[in-house]
């Protein structure tokens, strides 16, 4: 059976001013997303990784061209009924894991449900994501009380307990070293798989990228189908 797709990109453009000159970082870009696949994104830094999620997720605007994420066009919604799209369909897990300091874990796990209403069972639920994620014990402490490795840890919890169609991940191993990024790649790839979420993952890492179904190749603001020819040391050291 078919799958149908819940990203798609059509002539995508992303035109920047830069002073007096203008900067391309997208030109013409066209992706398809199926339910539940996996894509990965490569190439060097620069070359419009982080700008493309950001337009697919409806956190930037396009300067050209549409995108229908989850059956929705982006490009028909202000700034509020996009953040209400990604509310109801989307999770997010960032490199810098951009958790609120003020909360503990449980209350930032907490968070997605809470801004949706679900707040009966939001304690519930988060505490048993922190249990799937190792940190039963770390739901009272707070972000500056915990390593990068359990504060990505609590990123994710907090991403998929909302139970998103669709996950984005930016470099979500780029802060750790190779223990905890190789632990938080296992959780990540292991909760999609049984979640059945649709991923895009944004990174420097072959060996991440070709966890997924799919690794697609950015090079000066345009696709490829394929993992880069470069090795995986010199796309890392892009930074």
């Amino acid at each position: 059976m078919q799958k149908e797709a819940v990203i798609v990109a059509k002539n995508l453009g992303k035109t920047v001013e830069t002073g007096e000159s203008q900067l391309t970082i997208l030109r013409g870009l066209d992706l398809e997303v199926k339910s539940g696949e996996s894509v990965a994104i490569v190439g060097a830094s620069g070359s419009g990784k982080s700008t493309l999620l950001g337009l697919l997720a409806g956190l930037d605007e396009s300067s050209e061209g549409k995108v229908i994420l989850g059956g929705e066009s982006l490009t028909d919604l202000d700034e509020e009924g996009r953040a209400a799209l990604r509310a109801r369909k989307v999770g997010f897990v960032f490199q810098s894991f951009l958790l609120v300091a003020g909360l503990s874990a449980l209350e930032n796990v907490m968070l997605p449900l809470e801004l949706k209403g679900d707040r009966r069972e939001a304690r519930l639920r988060a505490s048993e994501m922190l249990e799937r994620v190792g940190l039963a014990h770390r739901t009272q402490h707070y972000p500056n009380q915990l390593s990068g490795g359990e504060q990505q840890r609590v990123a994710l919890a907090r991403a998929f307990v909302s139970s998103p169609e669709i996950l984005f991940a930016d470099e979500p191993t780029g802060n750790l070293d190779h223990a905890n990024g190789s632990r938080v790649a296992d959780l990540l790839f292991g909760m999609n798989r049984d979640a059945g979420t649709t991923l895009v993952l944004v990174t420097h890492d072959l060996k991440l990228a070709q966890r997924c179904d799919r690794v697609l190749t950015m090079d000066s603001g345009t696709l490829s189908e394929g993992e880069t020819s470069a090795d995986p040391q010199e796309i890392s050291a892009c930074g």
